[in-house]
């Protein structure tokens, strides 16, 4: 399976989560790992979204872009991943999933997810 194939699932994991649904486990081993990873450490993330949100909240944001922004944030912080691939990766899924026509969304979640990244570099 794909690297991207598996940030997919593993986003829709973590928005049917955060929709209190459930879920079938017939997911691959290293999607449901990686899955839980993200859980475990759910608050740290929320708080570092949180803390980089400029004029907005958590709560405020689609419940499809936060699965994507905190799944982004898991990576940059938690991974050895390139930061670059990590936020082109999120971004593809934006479009993919909540960008309207006008970019909005696009624009907004890869300024955020730099401003992170910028972050946790230092």
């Amino acid at each position: 399976m794909s690297r991207t194939k598996e940030r997919e699932m593993i986003v829709m994991l973590l928005y049917i989560r955060s929709m209190e649904g459930g879920f079938s486990t017939e997911y691959p081993d290293e999607v449901l790992a990686a899955f839980r990873a993200v859980i475990g450490k759910l608050p740290e993330i929320d708080r570092i979204i949180s803390d980089n949100l400029v004029d907005w909240t958590i709560d405020r944001l689609n419940k499809v872009d936060l699965a994507i922004i905190r799944y982004a944030v898991y990576e940059l912080a938690y991974t050895p991943e390139f930061h670059e691939v990590i936020i082109d990766q999120a971004i593809e899924l934006t479009k993919k999933y909540t960008n309207l026509d006008d970019d909005k969304q696009k624009a907004f979640n890869n300024k955020l997810l730099d401003t992170i990244k910028n972050k946790i570099r230092k």
